[in-house]
């Protein structure tokens, strides 16, 4: 399988450039689709072939496909606020043009990264595959996920598209541009509440656990046709994530909470006078934010562990330090390029008066 020709989507963000990295290491030859403006620094130098355009786009998708032995399908437009419809426009329909331009061709595997977020907004105690997540859901990413896994489901059964189907937790690690760097921003203003006293679990899966499992559901036959629930399958509850952050970080643990049946009280109103004003960025408190905070969201992996093979090798406590040694590289690299920024100006306002 050394000459295995993958097209990874969003090879750009966290999880395809380290999946990236990886399938080259194992001989694969990297495809990727990448918006105009994408920064593919770090793809380049893997020898990637960089196809521009967007997974919305019908040519760019036929171009992307051409010739590719597996697709590894990451990209998706992710987030805990706005319409379904506009996360239907790139999840779902992206997801339907890359099954119609592989449809019918001698594929090897086309893995589709879903999400845990796909099963019911309650307290779980190792919940297993076997069972089915609402069709209706509170928020629109997910809602749009479950829709992806049914099309996805689809084009197997009817068209023979090989696929399979991860549903991952919470993901963290290098490269994480988003959730961490928001959460070390709520610690550093010392204005992270929790929902409840903290206890309850986290679902989390470091991110080179998930590219072990994505590159084992490309490799093992016995895949195709399933879907896998995937997380560190280690305790981790809410308090343990964000303290670790907080220590990591040199910054204050948080000691304010709220009770959940209050959260569960405030939050479809809060989300609902937000929608009647139509902000557009999340209120601080949104189902999506409520089931992060403050659900039980413990998963079983033995399917995954059984059928795949998968042990998680990265253990928690060396995953988010890893993390956070990352973020704070970033954090220093950008504060020094505001600094020479500044100092840059300085001069030139100095001779101006």
């Amino acid at each position: 399988m050394s000459n295995l020709r993958c097209l990874i989507t969003g090879a750009t963000g966290c999880v395809g450039s380290h999946l990236a990295e990886a399938c080259v290491q194992r001989g694969y030859h990297v495809v990727t689709l990448a918006r105009p403006n994408s920064d593919v620094r770090l793809l380049e130098p893997l020898g990637a072939t960089i196809v521009r355009g967007d997974l919305c786009d019908p040519q760019a998708v036929r171009a992307a496909t051409a010739q590719v032995d597996a697709v590894i399908h990451c990209a998706a437009k992710v987030g805990d606020w706005g319409p379904a419809s506009e996360y239907r426009a790139v999840n779902v329909e992206g997801l339907r043009l890359l099954l119609e331009a592989v449809k019918g061709r001698p594929l090897h595997r086309f893995v589709h990264l879903s999400s845990l977020g796909v099963y019911e907004a309650r307290d779980h105690y190792r919940t297993d595959e076997s069972v089915p997540p609402p069709a209706r859901q509170k928020d629109g990413y997910t809602q749009s996920k479950v829709e992806c896994e049914s099309l996805a489901m689809q084009y197997h059964r009817e068209a023979g598209v090989p696929v399979v189907i991860l549903r991952p937790g919470f993901i963290y690690g290098p490269r994480d541009r988003t959730v961490i760097p928001r959460l070390m921003d709520l610690l550093r203003r010392k204005d992270l509440i929790y929902v409840g006293d903290g206890s309850k679990a986290l679902n989390t899966i470091y991110v080179g656990n998930l590219v072990d499992a994505i590159l084992l559901a490309l490799e093992k036959p016995q895949a195709i046709g399933q879907i896998y629930n995937l997380t560190d399958d280690e305790p981790v509850s809410k308090r343990r994530f964000l303290e670790s952050l907080a220590d990591l970080g040199g910054y204050e643990r948080p000691s304010k909470s709220v009770p959940l049946w209050l959260a569960k009280l405030l939050t479809p109103v809060i989300e609902n006078s937000c929608r009647l004003i139509n902000l557009k960025v999340a209120p601080r408190l949104t189902q999506g934010r409520l089931k992060f905070i403050g659900l039980n969201l413990d998963f079983s992996v033995e399917k995954a562990k059984r059928e795949l093979g998968y042990q998680p090798r990265v253990k928690f406590e060396d995953g988010i330090e890893e993390a956070v040694a990352w973020w704070k590289q970033q954090r220093e690299a950008e504060l020094q390029a505001r600094a020479q920024s500044q100092a840059a100006v300085e001069p030139s306002v100095v001779q101006q008066s």
